[in-house]
């Protein structure tokens, strides 16, 4: 018997190659950063040995100030709550990295293995902010939203995660059972400016 799994993304349905192919401008990127490892980490942040624990295994301090997040060339944490905590890796990873945060943390915590139930889009471009503005009710001024921060918010009527990662680039954290929701809602928001599927 075979044990080698055919993994899809939330949207290998939209095929993003074809769409890539087609040789368009746009003042909006989209791409979906897919299947990557998502672990969702809950824990005592006023703890040593678990603040400890997490650096051991990552080699990266806990962000414990609201809505921020913290990253190297192996993972991304982002803080979703008091005690709560997203890590992004690289995919197949997830394994490992889960056995090294239950190796180096101790006392009482939680880690669990979420990769198939999200995706990540990327919005991009000049026009980005502009859809990022239609499609829900927090304030995306720039002087307030710097690099790395990470809101919890309602997205075209649907809950998300949003972190600034560049001048004019987003990432949006999605449920695998509303990315396609996103994607239409994407295409249709960002049709005045033009829409560029990249890869």
């Amino acid at each position: 018997m075979s044990n080698i799994v055919n993994v899809q993304s939330p949207l290998y349905h939209a095929d993003f190659e074809s769409l890539a192919s087609v040789t368009n401008e746009g003042g909006v990127s989209l791409r979906e950063a897919k299947l990557l490892g998502h672990l969702n980490l809950r824990g005592n942040s006023d703890s040593p040995e678990f603040k400890n624990g997490v650096e051991k295994a990552l080699g990266l301090t806990l962000p414990l100030t609201p809505c921020t997040s913290v990253e190297n060339d192996d993972a991304t944490i982002m803080w979703l709550s008091p005690d709560e905590w997203l890590i992004i890796i690289e995919g197949g990873k997830e394994e490992a990295i889960e056995a090294a945060l239950r190796e180096s943390i101790t006392g009482h915590f939680a880690v669990s293995d979420i990769s198939g139930g999200q995706t990540i889009l990327e919005l991009s471009g000049p026009d980005c902010i502009k859809v990022l503005k239609k499609s829900t009710g927090y304030d995306f001024h720039l002087k307030q939203f710097p690099v790395g921060k990470v809101i919890g918010t309602a997205f075209a009527k649907s809950s998300t995660h949003i972190r600034r990662t560049g001048d004019y680039s987003f990432q949006l954290i999605v449920r695998r059972s509303f990315a396609d929701y996103f994607w239409l809602w994407i295409q249709q928001s960002s049709k005045e400016y033009g829409l560029r599927v990249t890869l």
